[in-house]
């Protein structure tokens, strides 16, 4: 079966450290809307820290929340060309 993610490409300026940090805030927003529970068993993601690929599960209500506010994070944050997002046809390798 075939999941939805959605995967992240930042430029390499961007320090992965605050990258990372901004999708905890993400996260934790998704937490206040969901509840923790269904956060942690709803959605998953994985860091490739040195290629600076961020790949999100998008198959539940929650991890397409969580992109929503990650998205619009890291847009104030880092500028809306730091970085590019596309669908891509497979969920994070790793859960998070």
């Amino acid at each position: 079966m075939n999941e939805q993610a959605c995967r992240y490409q930042f430029e390499p300026k961007i320090p992965p450290r605050d990258i990372e940090e901004t999708l905890q805030l993400a996260v934790l927003a998704a937490e206040c809307l969901h509840g923790e529970a269904r956060v942690r068993l709803d959605t998953s993601y994985s860091i490739d820290k040195d290629k600076h690929v961020y790949v999100v599960d998008a198959s539940s209500d929650v991890g397409r929340d969580i992109l929503r506010i990650f998205t619009g994070f890291a847009t104030r944050e880092f500028g809306e060309h730091a970085f590019s997002v596309h669908r891509v046809e497979h969920a994070p390798a790793q859960p998070r």
